[in-house]
C-alpha cells in the first residue's frame, strides 16, 4: 500500500485493520442479527477509551469521541451486515456460515471506521465531538430507520453525517467525492389482478387475470420512456410473479400477484412512477373488466449529497489522495438507507476505490471481496474529514496498534 498520504499510525495498524476484517469477513451476520460484530465493535470502542452506546437498531452501536470545547458534532457511519449469499470457496478467511456472506464489504467499512476511531483517540487533535455510527441492517432490512426510531439524533445529535462506501472498478488509493445525486431511491411496489378462474378451455367463462398481467408488464417500460423527462433517469422493474400452478395446466387462475422495484434519483420522479405505475394497473384491469389492488413502498429515499458538506469532504480527501479525487462519478441505481439520515442532517457519501472488478469482483457477487490495500485509505479519509471539520490532528503515536481481534 501506498503510504504516502496515510498518517504513519494508521499505516502502522494496518495489520490490525486486517487481522479485524478477516475476521468479521469469516463470521457474517445478517441485518439485525449482527450481535458478534456488535460486541467486537463495542469492544475496540471501549479499549480506545470512546463512550459506547450499544442497542440502538437492536445491534446497532455509536461510539462518541469529545475532545476539547468546541460545539460542532459530526457523524461517521459504517454499515455492519452481510447478505443471505454463498461465497466461492478457497479463501483462508472465507466465510464460516453457509449461504451468508460479506458481499457488499461491510466488513471493511467497520474496520476502516474502527481503524480511525483508534486514530483518532490516540491522536486527539480536534475540538469537537464525532460520533462513530456502526449501523446494522443496511441490506434492505431498514436499519438505519430502526436506529433513528429508537432515538439516535436525539441521543448523539450532529451538525453534519458522512458515509463511506467502497467501489469495485475504482482504483486503489482514489475516491470520488460528488456533488448531488449518489444512489437512487429504492421503493417496492406490488399488483394483484383478480378476475374469474375458469378451465383453460373455456376462457370465455371467466375473466383472465394472466392476460392484464401479460399487458401490464410489457406497458411498464412506457412509463420511464414516454412518461418520465428523458433527462431523468429511473428504473421500475418487475422482479417477481406469482400465479395458477404449474400442476394444474388447465385452470386459469382467479389472482395474479406482481411484485418489483422502482428506482429514481430525485423526490419528484420518485412521486411520479408511484403515480404511473397504480394509473396502468388500474388502466389494465379496467380494459380486461377485472378489479385489482396496488401498494407502492416507500423505503429509502435517494442519497443526496449536501453541496458544503460535499466540498468539506472533497478538501480532506484532497489532503490523502491528492489528485486521484473524483469530483464527477455517474451515481448508482442501488440504494442506502444512509439517505434517511441524509434527510435530517447535512450528509455527504463518498466512493472509496477497491480496485478492478476482475480481482475484487463485483458487489453482491458471490467472488467478491473487499481490497485489503484500500483499509488504510478508508481509515486515513476518516480521520481527514475529521480534521477539515473540527481542527488539524497532532502527530502521537497510536497506542495498542497490534491488539488482538476480540471474540
Amino acid at each position: 500500500m501506498n503510504h504516502s498520504h496515510v498518517p504513519p499510525e494508521i499505516a502502522d495498524d494496518q495489520a490490525f485493520m486486517v487481522a479485524l476484517r478477516h475476521d468479521l469477513h469469516s463470521h457474517p451476520e445478517l441485518g439485525f442479527e449482527e450481535h458478534r460484530t456488535s460486541e467486537i465493535v463495542a469492544a475496540h470502542l471501549a479499549e480506545a477509551g470512546l463512550a459506547v452506546d450499544r442497542g440502538l437498531g437492536g445491534t446497532g452501536v455509536v461510539g462518541t469521541l469529545r475532545i476539547g470545547s468546541g460545539e460542532r458534532t459530526i457523524a461517521l457511519r459504517a454499515d455492519m451486515d452481510a447478505l443471505a449469499m454463498p461465497e466461492v470457496e478457497g479463501r483462508p478467511h472465507g466465510s464460516r456460515h453457509d449461504g451468508v456472506m460479506h458481499a457488499c464489504g461491510h466488513d471493511g467499512h467497520t474496520a476502516m471506521l474502527l481503524g480511525a476511531a483508534r486514530y483518532l483517540a490516540c491522536t486527539r487533535g480536534f475540538d469537537g465531538t464525532v460520533h462513530f455510527i456502526f449501523q446494522p441492517a443496511e441490506e434492505g432490512r431498514g436499519g438505519a430507520r430502526r436506529m433513528l426510531a429508537d432515538g439516535m439524533l436525539d441521543r448523539h445529535p450532529c451538525d453534519a453525517i458522512y458515509g463511506l462506501h467502497n467501489m469495485p472498478g475504482l482504483p486503489i488509493g482514489s475516491i470520488a467525492v460528488v456533488p448531488g445525486a449518489q444512489l437512487a431511491s429504492s421503493d417496492s411496489w406490488r399488483v394483484q389482478f383478480r378476475g374469474v378462474g375458469t378451465h383453460g378451455a373455456k376462457p370465455h367463462l371467466g375473466r383472465d387475470p394472466i392476460t392484464a398481467a401479460a399487458t401490464f408488464i410489457s406497458s411498464l417500460q412506457s412509463i420511464v420512456g414516454r412518461v418520465v423527462d428523458p433527462l431523468q433517469s429511473s428504473v421500475i422493474s418487475a422482479c417477481s410473479v406469482q400465479a395458477g400452478n404449474p400442476a394444474a395446466l388447465n385452470v386459469i387462475p382467479e389472482t395474479i400477484n406482481i411484485g418489483g422495484t422502482a428506482r429514481a434519483y430525485s423526490p419528484a420522479v420518485r412521486d411520479q412512477l408511484d403515480v404511473e405505475i397504480g394509473r396502468l394497473a388500474e388502466g389494465c384491469s379496467k380494459m380486461f373488466g377485472i378489479e385489482c389492488s396496488y401498494d407502492f413502498e416507500r423505503r429509502n429515499p435517494p442519497v443526496i449529497n449536501d453541496r458544503n458538506t460535499t466540498l468539506t469532504a472533497q478538501s480532506a480527501a484532497r489532503s490523502v489522495f491528492g489528485d486521484d479525487v473524483r469530483t464527477e462519478f455517474p451515481p448508482s441505481t442501488a440504494g442506502d438507507d444512509f439517505a434517511l439520515f441524509g434527510q435530517l442532517v447535512p450528509a455527504c457519501y463518498a466512493w472509496l476505490g477497491n480496485g478492478a472488478v476482475e480481482e475484487s469482483g463485483a458487489h453482491h457477487s458471490e467472488t467478491y471481496d473487499f481490497n485489503d490495500a484500500a483499509l488504510g485509505f478508508g481509515a486515513a479519509y476518516w480521520a481527514a474529514v475529521v480534521n477539515e471539520e473540527l481542527g488539524a490532528a497532532s502527530g502521537r503515536p497510536l497506542a495498542a496498534s497490534g491488539a488482538a481481534v476480540k471474540g
